[in-house]
């Protein structure tokens, strides 16, 4: 029967000779191509889930009474998101797995995209002619961020409320357009009666779109362009060694997308994860000194407990130290990642060839060295976030570690790229010769 249906479609669609193609498609074989994979396929897992959960989530902000299952919570006032993700929780069949499911593929999904641009970055493999796909990559990256904000800020507990009140702040904090940008994003002065809904529209249907045409973008150009491989035996600018679509490199790409799903399914049921009942609905007047954002926000929530606390002035305008720590800081980040790649090329390389080879790190000691101050100074203000819970675990003064951390901020940057550097040249010059 399938030969005769293909028959039957190549007849009327001449696709054979496009298929014979399409399947003799070559791809590299090594372990650090399948993290933009596990991104892909952690992606499809938050698709199925999110519209399982959403067909019992309801994304109101009306007051209700709670009579559900979870008796602490019996006859308290909160929110109707709040209460359905109650009943998702306790009364909705796998509900509760549903929801880690949702969350931790969150999770792993932002890590499996920040660890494929580290490794486009430390590879090289953002040269000419892949650009664009670096782009596209950050994009990616900026809006699967932007997704899980609003996803854990829908549900109207008093974590997820912090996090509301935070954000807000810091929006409201940018010049100029900052109240026009909260009145739009928020729906109003927070806590607005509209935000979640706004929150809700931008989580199932706006933000997931974008996601998917960009993904759609970034693997039709990845197909279009030759790809790239490490440096070895047989691959050069114009040759790539690896295996083809069919049956080998589907069937391992098959098996890892069963194993991504069976291992977030794992962590789902047997790691517990923002256990939502625990926390209650959100109250301005109640505050969790220790509440924590997910890890792919730890880094600004580091950032705004670090930064002094300095207001500054222009004329009869105010700019909150907010701003510097919550606004700045990230656009400095991703701008400077986004043009990263034609600095590059313009200002230090001037190389207009196209490479399809990779650059080892220690080819280019610099781009290293730069890379690793960067992840480090990241990664300082991502302990930072949970400065109250060191001191807590160290029996030790926030004031203290907070201080440490300052100095640590600019130290640790300065010392790592520092060694990275030596190193790189080291083994390049070992490599290469004095000449390299």
């Amino acid at each position: 029967m399938i030969p005769e249906i293909a028959r039957a479609l190549d007849a009327r669609l001449r696709m054979a000779k496009f298929a014979r193609k399409a399947l003799d498609h070559v791809f590299p074989d090594h372990w650090s191509f399948m993290l933009g994979e596990i991104a892909l396929y952690s992606f499809i897992l938050l698709i199925v889930t999110g519209a399982y959960l959403a067909t019992f989530f309801d994304a109101s902000s009306a007051k209700v009474i709670y009579h559900g299952s979870y008796k602490p919570l019996d006859g308290v006032k909160m929110t109707a998101a709040y209460q359905s993700a109650l009943h998702i929780s306790f009364d909705v069949r796998a509900g509760l797995l549903v929801r880690q499911i949702h969350h931790w593929g969150t999770l792993i999904f932002i890590a499996a995209i920040a660890a494929h641009l580290m490794r486009i970055y430390f590879t090289g493999a953002y040269r000419k002619p892949r650009e664009i796909n670096w782009v596209i990559g950050l994009t990616l990256l900026l809006l699967a961020i932007l997704n899980g904000y609003c996803g854990y800020s829908l549900v109207g507990d008093e974590l997820s409320g912090e996090g509301l009140r935070i954000g807000y702040a810091i929006a409201l904090s940018i010049p100029v357009i900052g109240p026009w940008f909260t009145f739009i994003f928020f729906g109003g002065q927070y806590p607005a009666s509209e935000t979640i809904s706004h929150l809700y529209m931008l989580h199932i249907f706006v933000v997931p779109a974008t996601i998917a045409v960009l993904i759609a973008a970034h693997l039709g150009i990845l197909w279009r362009q030759l790809h790239t491989n490490y440096p070895g035996p047989g691959r050069t600018e114009t040759q790539i060694v690896g295996s083809r679509l069919w049956p080998t490199y589907a069937a391992k790409s098959i098996g890892l997308l069963l194993l991504v799903f069976s291992c977030i399914t794992a962590l789902a049921g047997l790691v517990q994860i923002n256990p939502i009942w625990l926390y209650g609905p959100y109250s301005t007047a109640a505050s969790q000194p220790s509440a924590q954002p997910d890890w792919y926000l730890g880094w600004i929530e580091g950032a705004m407990r670090l930064f002094p606390g300095a207001n500054l002035r222009i004329g009869h305008g105010l700019i909150p130290e907010l701003f510097f720590s919550g606004a700045l800081l990230p656009a400095i980040v991703f701008g400077t990642l986004y043009a990263y790649p034609f600095i590059e090329r313009y200002f230090f390389t001037d190389d207009e060839s196209d490479h399809n080879v990779l650059r080892l790190p220690y080819e280019h000691p610099f781009n290293t060295a730069f890379g690793c101050a960067a992840f480090t100074f990241l990664l300082v203000l991502f302990f930072a976030a949970g400065d109250d819970i060191i001191a807590v675990a160290t029996n030790g003064s926030v004031v203290t570690i907070r201080t440490f951390l300052r100095i640590v901020l600019f130290a640790a940057p300065a010392a790592i790229g520092a060694i990275a550097f030596i190193l790189c040249s080291i083994i390049r010059r070992r490599r290469y010769g004095q000449n390299a």
